[in-house]
């Protein structure tokens, strides 16, 4: 017996979108309300996403590096770190939720979550102590 991971996936989707057809009797008062609270959903989350990576960058530049290779492991953590944001970019917008209102909107979530997934990258791979 083979499992698909997309007819799992399929089947999950069709449960929740028949789920979700009994909430469809929500006044448009709520609707407008819902809209109102995620205006500024994309600034908060590229917000937060660039405090957590300053956070994390100060961690690990607070002490010096070591000089061995050091532009070498630079720029290899950050194209892991690119990487990792490239392929969250794609399932975003797989799922199509990778659009945006505004150039700055999409300039600000990019650039923040690029800097957090190399923030992270670099604090695991100087802190864990496995590479270094």
């Amino acid at each position: 017996m083979s499992w698909n991971f997309f007819e799992i996936f399929e089947s999950v989707a069709d449960v929740l979108s028949f789920v979700g057809s009994f909430s469809s009797d929500v006044s448009d008062d709520k609707k407008v309300k819902i809209k109102k609270k995620s205006k500024y959903f994309t600034e908060k989350l590229s917000s937060v996403l660039l405090l957590v990576s300053a956070v994390l960058l100060f961690f690990v530049f607070k002490n010096p590096l070591p000089p061995e290779n050091y532009a070498q492991t630079l720029t290899v953590t950050s194209l892991i770190g690119l990487a990792i944001s490239l392929v969250l970019f794609f399932i975003l917008y797989t799922l199509e939720k990778y659009y945006f209102k505004s150039v700055f909107q999409w300039l600000l979530f990019s650039g923040s979550a690029v800097l957090f997934f190399i923030s992270v990258v670099l604090c695991v791979y100087f802190k864990s102590g496995i590479f270094v």
